[in-house]
């Protein structure tokens, strides 16, 4: 069988007879131009490009799709990489022309967990031709996510087990192990280690805050029961445990330091961008509810709101049952159980000045709290705290019998119940301020801080028995009877005696730069009652009918016009030199403002002091607006001339209606309720 030829060789230089590999175009495919025309792509050895295109002089691109992405992908990085550039420009001129830290400075921080979230939260000062709130504080809040995840471990815990008889969402819980459904989250430790919070991001300087710490912690922390919400005696301390219970110390230094407007802008900012995102976080700290109380106690215009986002945050920490732990004997939770103290304090005062139910209740905490103090542990700070929730006790039993309907007038047999209430805020003074010792910081202002509020509580009580009478003209003996004038004269002299209390005491005088807005409130109170009683009853000795010839003069109160303008002109001058020493933006300045007002009305209407002429400085109105919030175009700058006559202003306080300013319910012209994110406390809403 003959064997098959092999083709000879085509190279005859080549030894084994091999062929070599065929000398290939780079191009394998047609080209963009001749698939366009759908004609054959003929290479041209020694050149880039094809037949057609060196005819046509055009661009020989090879089709191939997988290269037209790379290019168009190439492209697209090139143009975004130019946009960038630009943004980063225009950002950069926007934070110079805002006056805030490079863009280099400025840490990049996780988002993926609530915390890290409110940790990189920052609030600056938008310029005028930002988007912003009414203020133009521009306020960045990121979204919190819908988390239903699952616990990472099914296993039911053999503690769960144990428990019989549990609270519902804890069985929901136990069924489903939706994170989100458990009471008792775990207390997130001390958080920000290394210091990435809005000071190292520049908003704040370090110094500036290092001096308003030191002017806190040196004027202001001692005053609210030792510092029992501010337990750090270092700016690192405070920023390493909360960056919020550190910005709303900053805030309050700048509030009761004068010319520090722009720093407490700024922190108020940073402390109102966290307390938005701590209302809603799963994760809290203890130090996270200190910061909520310190700021209820110091800024009116968030009180009422953080008090009660402090207290659910509080009981979700189950602080409620630490008293029970501490005593099984469990000292780790006395602090927890001042805490709790204090929000029933806070809670408390703001319930009862702002006429509204409270949320805390006496549970066995408040109703054993001498067990409390029955320890070595108890420090001067304890006695402070626990004379306030006792006192607050007894105005809360108080409240919840009388209420605070303002046109709901106190009945004959009331008024038994009001001397047993007399007689159980008498037995509180004997019982606490011998207690109080006084301080080698704070002096006498343990032990005459409880004369001052066993004086206030007396006038807050008594001033009851003229809540919703009829006018004054129409007020009869038989209207007035003994019981109700008894309880209204004990009224009108624990209003004087807490005024006079504060001018006399030297070491009152000076807490009063340093103490929170519930004691500037007192004032307000017990100033603004007593110059409508001037005008009100004071008035009604002067009126007299025929028909009321038979009954005393004055109805029986013991009432001194002339004693009650002049303790009010001094109140306005004393809190105005107090003023001095603090912020434009704090209460106190606004207070001596209405005071002013109600001084000068009382002037132009005729009281024995009409003919002394009295010039007032009035704060933070408006250009173009006066004191009365009324517009002028007319006069300079557009503020037109205060009318006492027949004017508005004569209508601003109706010196006959005295809802607000008997009992339960403070007068709220002092504590106008206002955004949130407002800096200008005394704009307040129309009511």
């Amino acid at each position: 069988m003959s064997q098959p030829q092999k083709r000879p060789s085509e190279d005859i230089d080549h030894e084994d007879g091999k062929r070599p590999n065929p000398q290939r175009t780079p191009r394998i495919r047609a080209c963009a131009e001749c698939k366009r025309h759908k004609i054959k792509c003929d290479p041209v050895d020694g050149e880039s490009k094809c037949a057609k295109c060196l005819r046509s002089g055009t661009e020989c691109v090879p089709y191939n799709m997988n290269q037209r992405l790379l290019d168009e992908d190439a492209s697209w990085k090139a143009n975004a990489a130019v946009e960038i550039a630009q943004l980063r420009s225009a950002v950069q001129t926007l934070l110079r022309h805002n006056r805030l830290p490079d863009l280099d400075r400025i840490k990049d921080l996780p988002v993926t967990s609530p915390e890290s979230r409110r940790q990189s939260e920052i609030t600056v000062k938008a310029s005028p031709g930002h988007t912003g709130n009414e203020n133009g504080t521009a306020m960045v809040v990121p979204p919190i996510a819908m988390d239903m995840t699952r616990e990472n471990s099914v296993e039911r815990d053999s503690v769960e087990d144990a428990d019989l008889v549990t609270a519902p969402m804890r069985s929901l819980y136990d069924l489903t192990r939706i994170r989100n459904l458990r009471s008792n989250v775990k207390l997130r430790p001390g958080q920000n280690p290394e210091l990435e919070d809005f000071i190292a991001q520049g908003v704040v300087s370090l110094p500036e805050a290092e001096d308003l710490f030191r002017h806190y912690f040196q004027g202001l922390r001692l005053y609210l029961w030792g510092g029992v919400l501010c337990p750090y005696d270092s700016l690192d301390a405070v920023r390493t445990r909360s960056s919020l219970l550190t910005a709303v110390v900053l805030t309050i230094a700048a509030l009761h330091t004068p010319g520090r407007d722009d720093a407490l802008e700024k922190c108020y900012g940073v402390f109102v961008s966290g307390a938005y995102s701590a209302c809603l976080s799963r994760v809290q700290s203890v130090d996270d509810i200190r910061a909520l109380l310190l700021a209820a106690f110091y800024l009116s215009n968030l009180s009422w709101k953080l008090s009660g986002a402090a207290v659910r945050n509080a009981t979700e920490m189950n602080l409620h049952q630490s008293f029970n732990k501490l005593m099984r004997g469990h000292e780790d939770h006395r602090d927890k159980v001042r805490l709790w103290y204090v929000l029933y304090v806070c809670e408390h005062q703001l319930s009862i000045a702002y006429g509204r139910p409270p949320i805390i209740h006496e549970d066995i905490a408040i109703k054993n709290i001498e067990q409390f103090l029955d320890s070595p542990e108890t420090k001067p700070g304890d006695i402070r705290l626990s004379a306030q929730v006792t006192l607050f006790k007894i105005l809360t039993e108080a409240y919840i019998a009388y209420g605070s309907d303002p046109e709901q007038p106190l009945t004959e047999p009331d008024f038994q119940r009001l001397r047993m209430f007399n007689f159980a805020i008498e037995q509180w003074r004997l019982a606490w301020q011998a207690r109080s010792v006084d301080s080698p910081t704070i002096g006498s202002y343990p032990s005459k801080g409880v004369v001052l509020y066993y004086h206030f509580a007396r006038f807050q009580l008594n001033s009851l028995a003229l809540r919703g009478l009829p006018p004054p003209s129409a007020v009869t003996s038989e209207t007035l009877s003994y019981d109700r004038r008894e309880a209204a004269n004990i009224a009108i002299t624990a209003a004087t005696s807490t005024l006079t209390l504060i001018f006399e005491e030297p070491d009152l005088r000076r807490a009063m730069s340093a103490v929170p807005i519930f004691t500037h409130t007192m004032i307000a109170f017990c100033a603004t009652f007593l110059l409508k009683m001037a005008k009100t009853w004071g008035s009604a000795a002067q009126v007299r009918s025929p028909e009321s010839a038979g009954e005393p003069i004055g109805l029986g109160l013991n009432f001194n016009t002339a004693q009650v303008v002049s303790l009010a002109r001094r109140s306005a001058t004393f809190l105005a030199k107090v003023a001095e020493n603090l912020s434009e933006k704090h209460l106190t300045r606004h207070i001596v403002h209405g005071i002013n007002l109600l001084l000068k009305q009382l002037d132009m209407m005729g009281t024995p002091s009409s003919s002394v002429d009295h010039t007032f400085p009035a704060y933070n109105v408006p250009q173009g607006q006066h004191a009365n919030g009324h517009y002028d175009p007319n006069q300079p700058n557009g503020v037109s001339a205060v009318d006492f006559g027949h004017g508005d202003m004569a209508n601003a306080y109706n010196m006959y209606d005295l809802i607000g300013s008997y009992g339960f319910g403070m007068d709220e012209a002092f504590l106008g309720q206002v955004a949130s994110t407002d800096l200008d406390f005394w704009q307040r809403e129309n009511f």
